[in-house]
């Protein structure tokens, strides 16, 4: 079988420098995904953050990658100001539809290749850093006991942002499981046509942590078969799976992390991975050193391989070690025990 698993590096707005472009060429990556919210609000871009990143943006990003040897393999996640009304279904969910539909065509002009994306009104809550790693290492977590206490998201507030700091009193109340699987649902049905026209695969995270309810809001995908749910709404390539293997080992739920590997690499539904390792399950998990948790990665990049999968694996997280430079150390790990795991893999060995 003849497929090349590639390995990238996903890095935030202030990371997206030369520098952490020759880092990521050092240690084996060979493409990036930019995980791009907040790079609206940058001092000095002089447009409005409702303003949806511009091709002149995208592409000098895209120049800056490729001065580096690196493709510009994504982009993960709206900016909040882009798309708060369409996990709203509030009175402006019109006009930012047509901006993420514009935006899918500027992807589509600069063979940007996937939006990742995580349908959720509060995205990720409630999670804790522990030094339970190897060695101590400090590492995010999800213990039941340790969270924050959960109240209502208040009004002028998703995703735990401010998007109107003149918002009213009040929350928004308690939001079903189904009627965000209902606003999923249209957002696909519209987005999805655009994503063919473009060539830009749709992504969704899965629920992190993979809670059925969080601060009031019903959770999509906490369940590893709740993929296969997402793909059947729209059946399309371009309907996708932002595959985070870390979320899917933590979660409780009919399939395991094998088997959810299996089952959606074999339909061409995922799009690309987040690979991190962890111990533990919902309610109380924390994220391991790659080599060092509960799941056998190597099994687990046999599967992608085996399957056919030919698309980008980024260490989205690893824990933080004790030097002058922890993140970059904890990355450089990850990237170097990636490129020597599917290197052995595609040889056969």
């Amino acid at each position: 079988m003849s497929t090349r698993m590639k390995i990238g590096l996903g890095l935030y707005p202030n990371l997206l420098t030369p520098e952490n472009y020759r880092f990521a060429r050092q240690a084996g990556a060979t493409h990036i995904v930019a995980h791009l919210p907040g790079f609206a609000r940058r001092p000095g871009r002089g447009l409005p953050p409702e303003q949806v990143w511009t091709y002149d943006e995208l592409a000098e990003l895209k120049r800056g990658m490729h001065r580096e040897g690196l493709e510009f393999a994504a982009i993960e996640n709206f900016e909040v100001e882009h798309w708060y009304d369409v996990l709203l279904d509030g009175p402006k969910r019109d006009v930012q539809m047509e901006g993420l539909k514009q935006l899918l065509r500027t992807m589509g002009r600069l063979g940007i290749g996937v939006m990742g994306y995580s349908f959720s009104l509060v995205n990720v809550w409630g999670r804790v850093v522990v030094n339970r790693a190897r060695g101590g290492a400090s590492s995010p977590g999800y213990i039941a006991a340790l969270a924050p206490e959960e109240t209502e998201v208040p009004l002028g507030n998703v995703w735990n942002t401010v998007y109107d700091p003149q918002a009213p009193p009040g929350t928004l109340g308690q939001v079903s499981e189904e009627t965000m699987w209902d606003r999923l649902r249209r957002f696909l049905e519209e987005l999805v046509p655009v994503a063919e026209e473009a060539g830009v695969r749709l992504a969704m995270h899965p629920a992190d942590p993979p809670l059925p309810t969080l601060r009031g809001t019903g959770r999509l995908v906490y369940k590893p078969e709740h993929y296969q749910r997402l793909l059947d709404l729209v059946p399309s390539y371009y309907n996708a799976a932002e595959f985070c293997q870390g979320t899917i080992a933590e979660m409780d739920g009919e399939m395991d992390v094998y088997q959810a590997i299996q089952s959606y690499t074999a339909q061409g539904r995922i799009a690309y991975v987040h690979l991190r390792n962890v111990k533990g399950r919902v309610p109380e998990y924390y994220e391991t050193f790659i080599d060092d948790g509960d799941v056998d990665m190597v099994r687990a990049l046999r599967l992608y391989y085996e399957n056919g999968f030919d698309g980008v694996l980024i260490p989205d997280h690893s824990p933080e070690m004790s030097c002058a430079a922890p993140w970059h150390a904890g990355m450089a790990y990850a990237l170097g025990w990636m490129r020597a795991a599917i290197q052995m893999i595609e040889r056969g060995d």
